[in-house]
Parts: C-alpha cells; structure tokens; sequence
C-alpha cells in the first residue's frame, strides 16, 4: 500500500469531479492528478532522492494538499511542521529532520529567512502563496507549470512516508515515523465511522499538521471525495463554508465544536448540509454534545481517541452513543471502541494485563502502530514493548469493550486538541534567573477541557511577575504550552521519598468535585 495509489484511485473513478476548492482556485480529480506528479517531478529536479525529508510550514491550502502527496510520489518523506510553535522550535524540527527543501506560505516566509542562516541542511525553499516572491524562494505554481508529470515512486509498505513530531517527557520533540502502511491502513480502519462517500464534500478547518485533519484528509481522498480549505478556524467564516459549499464532513477538536455551536449567529446560516463530525483530542463535554443536538439534530458526532503514534486512531465512538437516554446511553464519557484490526489492553507496571474495569496503562498493538521514533532507538525500546505499544494513558475497558480515560501516566496535558510535555515547559520556566523550581500540571478549564498551570518556587532574594514569566516562555516555546496561569509559591514543592514532584498533590485542589484528574 501507498499514500499515492489514493491520488491514481480518485483520479480514474471520479476524474470529472471537484477534488479540491481553495477561493477561486479549482481542481478537478484528473488535474489534481496532474498537479501532484508535476510537482513531485520539480522536487526531483530539486535534489529530493529516495527517504529525503521535506517541511510544509503552512495555513491550510489546497497547495498543501497536493504537497502533502506530491512529497512521497517524488519519493520523500513529508514533514509537517505545527504553525503554533515558536522560532525555536520550528528550528529544531527542521534541523532534527534533515529537511533539504521546505514549503512555506506568506505567513510564515518572514520567520523562515529569519533563521534560515541556522538551517544547514535546508538546500530550497518553495513559496505556496500568491504574489511577489520572497529573495531566495522558488514558486510553487512555477514548479508545478514547468515541470511534466512523473510516475510515483517506488515507495510503499514499511517505506516511512511522513514524520510527525510530537512533544517528549524529555523535553525534545520526538519525531515519529509513520509508514505508507500505517497511514493508508488507518484511513481503512476508520473509513466506516467517516461514512465518506464519492459526493461528500470534506472541510479541512483543522489544522493541516495535526494528525487528526491528516486522518479526516486521508477518509475524503480514500472516498474521492471534494476538499474544501479554510485557512484557520474562525467559528463565522466555517459557518459560511459550510454554506457556500454544502461541506458533508469535518473534523474539530471540542474546542472549536463549543465556539461554533454557541456562536451567537448559528442559526443564521443553513448548517443542514452537515451530516457528520469527527472530534477528539479530549472528551465533549455533555452540556456541549446536548448544543449541538439542539442547533443541528441531524448531525452525527463520532469521537475518536489515539496518538500521532497510532497513525493516529485507535478507537471509535459511534454516533450512536452520544445520547443520554435509552439502551446506549451512558457511554458519552468513554473513548469508544477499537478500530479493525486494532487490539486493546490495560496493562498494570509490570506489563501484564488487568481484567475488565481496572485501571491501569492504556497499551495497543495493530498494523496502525508507528515504526518508531526519529533516530531515538532507545526512546522507541521504551514505547513499544514486545509490540505493544505503551501509550501513557490511564484507562480501563468495561464490560462491553468501551475505552474510559481515567488518567494520563505520561507527565502530558491536552489543552484545545494540543499536547502539551509539562517537562517542556518547566524547561522554559527554569531557565529565568528568579526560578528556582518549578511544576506544571493541567488543570480544568471550561473552553480548553485542561489548561496549563505552573506552581512556581522563586530563589532567594529574587523577584519577578506572572506577566513576566509568562512572556519569557513565549520566547522559548509555542503560546499553546505557555501557562495561562501561575501560582508562586513560599513552600517548596512537595516530593515522594524518591524526590519526584507530587503532581497529582499539587493538581488535587484544582480538580475537586470534578469526575476525572483529565480534562
């Protein structure tokens, strides 16, 4: 199997049809086809060679789409790297990668000739927007209109076709390494809840980095269905999309699912069009699945819950279980279950596995698991044992096969869809002068399900102000894994006997009266 066998597929059973729309910019299947060979033959010319990597900083575009497949039709590795993060960062994925070519937006082009000194490995950098230029850059439509389509490259199977970065207990982004298979199969494991079909119209709103998108991407193209593109979410201008273009399908995080549903001016568009929406990245909240069944109560809502490491869905919650009467209802707090192909266990310390309804690790194992992370041998080792694959996630399996999340046992927050390491933010944290200590935990939040909270020990004889630290770790790391808040405190941060910060002490306070320690 192969990412590219999905653009061939589309192209001879539903040629004539709309693949992609982005503004006035329109692309049947066949011309789509075209588009994507012709640019990975200008990859080529670039010096992309078999298992070469390459970045996409970038809003969301139909430009990206077809960079997205024309990267492994030239035989590459895609690299899509998270538009939220900091010029630090950026740079270390690029660097860590090894990306040679990079595909940038007007948006992003700024930060990129900024560093690009620092990026010795970066050899071309391709502009996807419209208009002037920027020195140094090539265009994306010249490539694609001087250049004559190629055949895909001989690339499938266990052949890496992207890596996915992902925030590390250590304090590093991991990059994780995802197969032709483990995509393509993935897509087919999840094709059933997506329910896409050769006239369904799919809303890429969701950032075009983030694995949930990719997956939401990868059902349409597998279903030759029509793509449209907003640049970001913004909860009017979806609205209007979902209008103009009868979008049938979308993927959010509950997040963007509450903005949209409790938007003053939702019933001032027709919605009707809608048929289903995929969200995960944390739990709905029952007062929002309750909105959204009054402003659209012919909508299905699917959950879905996994890792970037799981390509990334392990499990499923069907539509017909968001509901709070009846014979299915009680399961609207669970993360559903197992996809095809994927087996579940909950599995105590010692790696055994525990009987239905105890708590333990969330562990998984399916042709969807990842073949490991970037150049990280022994991080891999710790992740996948004897094929499992250990997620960090606290849970248990009740009788009827249904996932419930009670815990994470990686030291992680989910805020707004993100995860966010509290080691990356505590490395910011203690790199001011006035901090001696640090923790950071998540703690509920309303909008966001969890948001990140620092308890801070000062040094001795130093002062300094929650704004002021707060805009140092902007510096150093993405807005989204910055504390929103922080409490600075006199006493010292309780330890176990072993020294480790007592985080689950330091998160009681916050979480009382709540059902779960995760949002």
């Amino acid at each position: 199997m192969n990412l590219m066998q999905m653009i061939e597929r589309c192209a001879q059973i539903n040629g004539k049809s709309m693949a992609t729309i982005d503004g006035q910019r329109r692309h049947t299947w066949r011309q789509l086809r075209d588009r994507v060979a012709r640019l990975a033959a200008a990859y080529n010319r670039l010096g992309c060679e078999q298992g070469d990597r390459i970045g996409i900083l970038a809003l969301n575009s139909d430009r990206y789409f077809e960079s997205i497949f024309a990267i492994p039709w030239a035989g590459g590795v895609m690299v899509p790297i998270n538009i939220r993060l900091a010029a630090p960062e950026v740079e270390f994925w690029i660097l860590d990668s090894g990306a040679k070519i990079l595909c940038v937006d007007e948006t992003f082009a700024p930060l990129i000739t900024a560093v690009r000194e620092k990026l010795d490995n970066l050899e071309h950098v391709v502009y996807m927007s419209d208009g002037a230029v920027p020195e140094g850059m090539i265009s994306h439509e010249d490539l694609v209109a001087e250049n004559v389509a190629i055949d895909p490259a001989n690339r499938e199977g266990d052949d890496i076709s992207g890596l996915f970065y992902t925030g590390g207990t250590t304090g590093r982004s991991k990059g994780v390494m995802l197969s032709h298979d483990n995509q393509v199969i993935n897509a087919l494991q999840t094709a059933p809840a997506f329910e896409m079909k050769l006239h369904s119209v799919y809303l890429n709103v969701a950032p075009m980095f983030h694995a949930a998108n990719m997956i939401g991407m990868l059902n349409a193209t597998l279903a030759a269905a029509c793509h449209v593109f907003a640049s970001r979410f913004e909860p009017e201008l979806t609205m209007k999309f979902i209008s103009r273009h009868g979008v049938t399908h979308s993927v959010m995080v509950p997040t963007m699912v509450s903005m949209l549903v409790h938007h003053p001016m939702v019933t001032d568009y027709d919605l009707s069009s809608l048929e289903l929406l995929l969200y995960g990245g944390s739990p709905m909240a029952e007062a929002v699945i309750a909105r959204v069944q009054e402003v659209l109560p012919d909508l299905r809502m699917v959950q879905a819950y996994g890792q970037t490491e799981t390509s990334p869905i392990l499990t499923i919650l069907n539509s017909e279980f968001h509901v709070f009467e009846g014979p299915l209802s009680g399961k609207t707090k669970a993360a559903g279950q197992a996809v095809p192909g994927v087996e579940l266990a909950i599995m105590d310390d010692e790696d055994q596995a525990l009987g239905t309804g105890e708590i333990g690790e969330i562990c998984a194992r399916g042709p969807n698991i990842m073949l490991g992370y970037w150049q990280l041998p022994e991080q891999t080792a710790e992740t996948i044992r004897d094929g499992w694959l250990h997620t960090g996630d606290g849970g248990y399996i009740d009788e009827d096969g249904f996932l419930f999340i009670s815990d994470r046992v990686k030291d992680m927050i989910v805020s707004g869809g993100e995860n966010v390491y509290s080691i990356e933010v505590e490395n910011a944290l203690c790199k001011h002068e006035a901090v001696e200590a640090c923790a950071v935990i998540g703690i509920p939040s309303e909008q966001w399900g969890e948001e990140v909270h620092a308890v801070v020990v000062l040094a001795a004889g130093k002062t300094t102000s929650v704004e002021e630290l707060i805009s140092h770790c902007q510096q150093l790391i993405a807005s989204y894994k910055c504390p929103r808040s922080i409490s600075v405190s006199e006493d010292p941060l309780p330890l176990s006997g072993a020294g480790k910060v007592l985080k689950r002490e330091l998160r009681a306070p916050f979480w009382e009266g709540h059902k779960r320690q995760v949002g």
